[in-house]
């Protein structure tokens, strides 16, 4: 009997899915760069779903000189997604947005000796660059543009991304100046019918709108500035609002911070009696973090989503327009919160712990600088500070000492007060954030500047304000010997010694009452004793204010004294007067007396008949932000946020 030609195959102990020797194939080491993969090859490849994780993890294994000695490989995959994603197959364009957006989040991250040369060897090859990459921008726009359906444009906003966020340090980027994708990115964003979708649209033009902003005048920060298109604008904000609103949930899911309403079970467990409470079983509880993973969890804050500020602080900074519906944007239900609302809830959060890491601080402060740009616009300050536009901010309360609560809608300017205060608060160190403080300080002087021209009185907590400012006035003294050395130091000790002395001069015209500002006068005699200290310690660093406003007395033709000076004229003037009172007292009743609150508050109400105010004739005025003057930070900033982009799309 004639033997069968057939063999006999074993069953292996797993199957290897097609993809997976399809990318074993590809990116299998070798030294022929010259091996060409025919249209079979390519088709059967885009049909298959691809194996991301599997993707990822081969090309991580791979090191660059790996990956240079198979240009080959690499610059066909390239060119043959790039084909494949304006073919018009839905499936396959999908399949080749997915793979490119892996392939270029893994090799553009990778350390090369020469990025620039070496990553276009890597993608296209030295000869063929302009009329590869050409063809990548126009496919990518097109698909974003008019793509074939919502999810394959989502993809390539992805892809997008990707090449934006890995080669932002090359030139690559540049090609996406050469074809504008704002129109495209736009008409996206208005062709969904949520506006769940705004977040990596809006991404993608933020780090367009910062690609080497300060050496050429970039298109699409241009596009920012001619931008007028309220429907869209209108769901890019309420997008946005989104956003800041997950971001901020990630600190709740950590520590929940709402006070909890009266139950019987509280109050049994407040006097003791908690083992009578009623059993809760029923209720599902989730398992609280302990205090050290805790730390750990905060640290890791915010998440990488957050990188979307970049572009809201691009957007506020160029786009009035944009900045006025941000404040004022009307939420679709009540049940959801406005999105500036959102906006001032998520700072609070990360100042709260913006002491944690230098990346917490920093996204911390550029929250700080689109606050001062929306307040340094007069228009906006004034629906900010005004009762029409009170809401009711969620502000964070995980560490004491906690804010006031409150459960009213307040003005805006209420909350950013109260962020201010939270700010100092929290982030005392001997190591201190010298530039966030004085972006908070900045914030705290605009705000009461604008009172002050305004003449509006305005109702709030003033004493914690006051108590903070003089707690951080104690901090700075006691700890000048750690800080004086900070470049950034001058700037710190004069905004705040303008900020203290501008309330105290001239609480009387936009304090509620008179009590109020005794109150503030009885606080400043308080830590008097401090006053010559702090003036003192930073005496070769104090310049009068004359430097910041150039303004002089009208009355007198004279340069208005250091604003510390004022504070201590002041607080000599009434401690001068406690101390004749004391010996009034004294001489009456023999011995020396010590005089109660209620007695202190009393001298200093009838002192303010004879205190004559110093002049602070242009402390209420402030340098507008100029960004060029802050190139070093911008730039920080948006390395950050290239980062953070990075992983929003490599999946880490």
């Amino acid at each position: 009997m004639q033997a069968s030609p057939l063999t006999q195959q074993y069953r292996p102990n797993s199957f290897q899915p097609k993809i997976d020797s399809l990318y074993e194939e590809i990116f299998e080491t070798r030294d022929d760069t010259e091996l060409d993969f025919d249209h079979g090859f390519w088709k059967e490849f885009f049909l298959l779903r691809p194996d991301k994780s599997n993707l990822r993890r081969r090309l991580e294994n791979i090191n660059v000189d790996d990956l240079l000695r198979i240009q080959g490989a690499t610059q066909q995959l390239f060119r043959q997604a790039v084909a494949q994603i304006t073919s018009g197959n839905g499936v396959s364009d999908e399949n080749a947005l997915d793979t490119l957006t892996v392939f270029l989040s893994i090799v553009l991250t990778k350390r090369y000796t020469n990025p620039s040369s070496e990553i276009i060897t890597v993608l296209a090859g030295l000869d063929q660059v302009d009329a590869c990459f050409v063809d990548f921008v126009d496919a990518i726009e097109t698909v974003i543009r008019s793509g074939g359906s919502v999810e394959t444009r989502q993809k390539a906003v992805e892809v997008g991304i990707a090449l934006t966020a890995g080669a932002y340090q090359t030139s690559l980027v540049s090609y996406f100046t050469h074809r504008d994708l704002f129109p495209g990115l736009t008409k996206y964003i208005l062709d969904r019918d949520d506006s769940n979708h705004v977040f990596k649209p809006m991404l993608l033009l933020g780090l367009l709108a910062n690609y080497n902003k300060f050496e050429f005048r970039n298109p699409y920060r241009a596009k920012f500035e001619d931008f007028v298109d309220q429907a869209a604008i209108q769901k890019i904000v309420q997008g946005l609002g989104t956003v800041y609103s997950n971001s901020r949930d990630h600190y709740v899911a950590i520590q929940e911070d709402i006070e909890e309403g009266w139950t019987l079970s509280n109050t049994l467990k407040y006097i003791g009696l908690g083992v009578l409470a009623p059993s809760r079983s029923s209720t599902p509880t989730r398992n609280a973090p302990s205090v050290d993973d805790s730390k750990d969890l905060f640290s890791a804050l915010p998440e990488n989503d957050t990188c979307i500020l970049l572009s809201t602080y691009d957007f506020s900074h160029a786009n009035k327009l944009f900045a006025s519906t941000f404040i004022a944007h009307p939420t679709a239900t009540s049940k959801k919160e406005p999105p500036f609302s959102a906006f001032l809830s998520l700072t609070s959060y990360i100042l709260h712990h913006a002491y944690r890491s230098p990346r917490s601080t920093l996204y911390g402060h550029i929250n700080l600088i689109i606050l001062r740009i929306l307040l340094e616009d007069q228009s906006l300050c004034t629906k900010i500070s005004s009762p029409d536009y009170s809401t009711s901010v969620r502000l964070c309360r995980q560490r004491p000492p906690f804010l006031p609560t409150s459960s009213m809608s307040r003005p805006l300017a209420a909350t950013i007060f109260d962020i201010s205060i939270d700010t100092i608060t929290h982030n005392l160190r001997r190591r201190l954030s010298i530039p966030l403080y004085i972006a908070t300080l900045n914030i705290i002087h605009r705000l009461l500047s604008h009172l002050l021209t305004t003449r509006t009185r305005f109702t709030y907590h003033w004493p914690l304000l006051w108590q903070t400012l003089l707690s951080l006035l104690r901090f700075l003294t006691t700890y000048a010997d750690s800080i004086k050395h900070d470049p950034d130091l001058p700037i710190l000790i004069n905004t705040f010694s303008t900020v203290l002395s501008l309330a105290v001069c001239n609480g009387d015209i936009f304090l509620p009452d008179t009590d109020s500002h005794d109150d503030l006068f009885y606080k400043l005699v308080e830590n008097g004793h401090l006053l010559p200290r702090f003036k003192s310690a930073f005496a070769h660093l104090s310049r009068p204010s004359t430097t910041i406003s150039g303004a002089m007395d009208p009355r007198t033709g004279t340069s208005p004294a250091a604003p510390i000076d004022n504070l201590i004229s002041i607080s000599e003037h009434f401690t001068s007067l406690l101390e004749e009172e004391k010996g009034r007292t004294s001489t009456f009743g023999g011995g020396t007396k010590t005089l109660s609150p209620k007695e202190v508050s009393k001298v200093i109400r009838k002192g303010c008949d004879t205190l004559t105010l110093p002049a602070t004739e242009g402390l209420e005025r402030w340098t507008r932000w100029r960004e060029v003057d802050e190139k070093g930070f911008v730039k920080r900033v948006g390395r950050q946020a290239v980062e953070d982009a990075r992983r929003v799309v490599g999946g880490n």
